[in-house]
């Protein structure tokens, strides 16, 4: 069992350790973040461990791989190109900016970077729920070039976000109208409950609309909207204080739909 080499991996934000024969063969994984040692043969454990140990931090477990659920069978499955897991927030403006950055001097501030801004920050904040059993799908396709920024899947149900550039503005919200500053107002409310409504019929199940304003000074709401949850980027993170209304085979059975590009295409 000489010359085992441990090769680092990372898909999805997380690494693997895997250990390899010299023929390649990997004989092992060291998932990190799980605290486990994953074998594919008993008889290997103590060559495996002597290999890994450099690299192990805190107590493990090990033994034969977990089998998967039916959820991450399908994730498994799932083409790369299908996936939208590995979605950043504002994956689309991203890729827009990074085709056509526009002129480099402008008169005004290009909006594609203020509405990135936006659905950073709001991403960002999403991203920090994972390890409490949340799950955050980013700038999901829609027909017809439009897109739901987050949609967020947990214990508390699911929720589509629209993120909303509103730095140092005020903001009134009066359904369905949302006035920023002295600009006009716009029936935004309408979008937020549509985006919604097409996640609920995609999913088969009920998502609820929020709207999350990024750095506004004031928020004004004189009526709450219907439906509609609205929050600033700041206060994003208490929908994860809302429980009991999915088991977790549920959440994550939604999730592998969710991140699958088919679930969407004809919503």
């Amino acid at each position: 069992m000489d010359g085992l080499r441990v090769i680092p991996t990372w898909r999805h934000g997380q690494e693997r350790l895997y250990v390899c024969l010299p023929d390649g063969r990997n004989i092992a994984w060291y998932d990190r973040e799980a605290g486990r040692v994953n074998l594919l043969g008993e008889d290997r454990e103590d060559d495996v461990l002597r290999a890994l140990g450099p690299f192990i931090t805190g107590p493990v477990t090990v033994g034969p791989p977990v089998v998967p659920t039916p959820a991450e069978l399908a994730r498994l499955t799932l083409h790369p190109d299908d996936d939208l897991a590995p979605n950043r927030p504002g994956e689309a403006l991203l890729v827009a900016l990074d085709r056509d950055p526009g002129p480099p001097r402008r008169l005004r501030p290009d909006p594609r970077r203020r509405a990135l801004e936006a659905e950073q920050a709001v991403g960002d904040a999403l991203d920090r729920l994972d390890r409490a059993g949340w799950h955050a799908v980013h700038s999901v396709p829609l027909p017809g070039g439009s897109r739901i920024h987050h949609l967020l899947i947990g214990p508390g149900g699911l929720f589509a976000l629209y993120a909303l550039y509103a730095r140092k503005q005020r903001v009134t919200v009066a359904d369905p109208m949302v006035t920023l500053g002295r600009r006009e107002p716009t029936a935004l409310l309408r979008r937020v409950r549509a985006d919604a409504d097409r996640a609920s019929y995609a999913l088969t199940a009920e998502v609820r609309p929020v709207l999350a304003l990024v750095g506004p000074t004031v928020v004004s709401v004189p009526a709450a909207p219907r439906e509609v949850r609205v929050l600033t980027d700041l206060d994003v993170q208490t929908l994860a204080r809302h429980g009991g209304v999915l088991k977790p085979a549920d959440v994550e059975a939604l999730h592998a739909m969710a991140r699958d590009r088919n679930t969407w295409t004809r919503v």
